[in-house]
């Protein structure tokens, strides 16, 4: 796209802003919607809308327009993933949050492998950069209207795990009250601080990963394709084993999972940037072990919200928990693409992922420090007597 529209890293740094941006505002407006409305269908709404802007996308020929398209894609998506949380700690208990959210992380991860996959193969078949907008909406076309027939938003009575009271309370309980519920939780404010980090290092690496490995001459050097398909394996993997060993190994410390998680990244990021680009054994391997680290712990932030927050406020929590992470995402892609453009290598993203990974970790210490256990910062008696 770059190339063909003769746009800057700083303009595609800025194009990539903006779907993170309307991604970040959708989410802190949809989160709440759905503790309110139908998960299922938001959830089936929002890609519907996604693929036909998608489509619009790539009939595009100015940069403004994509820009303003990315920005309206990013909102519709950002109605499906807190839905969709909701939805999972509809079906799933306390006893098993950890695992339903690592699978429901993965499923976002392996997303990424057939969206990375697909683009591979479309590029060594020298489809132009507009195709990559039309086809893999396809895939989002029938899982969507899967999605739509199969789920539902929670389980029959005799399967519910818990008393459906507590969503019908927090129906009645108006928006603003909501949002200060959750602003007003001082351990789950840094969590969603951290968690902004960790998405700014995350989108770091999916979007600038592909542009240091392939750059303009990626016909010359086709393999490294293949070295960057690792990093969405790794984060496939990496949310499931997170997901798991968070409820078994760090007996629901999620706090300390993550922290382990985001100083692993910190490491792999610096051997990233050690290692000759032409080393593609060892360069696949570190791809591979850093979608592990830097995605992984995502499966253990979002259960935090059911659990430092309550039942009750799990999407809203959810969505403004995402909201910061692709709101630090959005920020992360034009000072990444200055810094390339300003050092005029890519590799020097690498330092930077690796600073921002950091700041994570630092700041999910301090939360972690900050309770000995997992509990709402308003317990219901506290609430009830405010």
């Amino acid at each position: 796209m770059a190339s063909a529209l003769h746009l800057s890293y700083s303009t595609i740094g800025w194009i990539s802003f903006s779907m993170l941006i309307g991604y970040s505002i959708g989410q802190l407006i949809n989160g709440n919607l759905a503790d309110r409305l139908s998960a299922r269908l938001m959830v089936t709404a929002g890609a519907y809308l996604s693929i036909l802007i998608n489509v619009a996308i790539s009939f595009s020929n100015e940069g403004w327009v994509i820009m303003v398209l990315w920005t309206l894609n990013g909102y519709f998506q950002s109605m499906a993933w807190a839905p969709g949380a909701k939805l999972i700690n509809n079906w799933w208990g306390e006893k098993e949050r950890g695992k339903a959210f690592g699978f429901y992380t993965m499923a976002a991860g392996l997303s990424s492998v057939v969206t990375y996959l697909i683009s591979i193969l479309l590029i060594q078949q020298d489809y132009e950069w507009r195709m990559l907008f039309r086809l893999p909406v396809l895939l989002l076309l029938v899982s969507a209207t899967l999605f739509m027939i199969i789920a539902r938003d929670k389980p029959p009575l005799k399967l519910a795990q818990r008393p459906a009271t507590d969503e019908k309370a927090a129906v009645k309980e108006n928006w603003s009250y909501q949002y200060s519920y959750v602003l007003k939780n001082k351990r789950f404010l840094l969590v969603s601080l951290a968690f902004g980090f960790e998405s700014m290092a995350r989108y770091g690496l999916v979007f600038w990963v592909p542009v240091h490995f392939l750059g303009q001459d990626w016909k010359q050097s086709s393999n490294s394709l293949w070295v960057t398909l690792l990093l969405p394996m790794g984060m496939a993997a990496g949310a499931l084993c997170f997901g798991l060993v968070s409820d078994t190994l760090f007996k629901k410390d999620r706090m300390k999972a993550i922290l382990v998680g985001m100083l692993a990244s910190a490491c792999v990021s610096i051997l990233v940037y050690l290692t000759p680009g032409n080393w593609l054994l060892l360069s696949g391997l570190l791809m591979l072990l850093a979608g592990f680290c830097v995605y992984g712990p995502q499966a253990c932030f979002w259960p935090l919200s059911p659990d430092l927050l309550g039942d009750k406020y799990t999407a809203t929590g959810v969505g403004f928990m995402n909201m910061c992470g692709y709101l630090f995402a959005a920020l992360g892609e034009p000072l990444l693409g200055h810094v390339i453009d300003w050092t005029k290598t890519t590799n020097s993203i690498f330092i930077v992922i690796t600073i921002i990974c950091l700041l994570s970790t630092v700041i999910t210490f301090a939360a972690w420090k900050s309770g000995s256990k997992i509990e709402p910062f308003f317990s219901e008696a506290k609430r009830d007597k405010n």
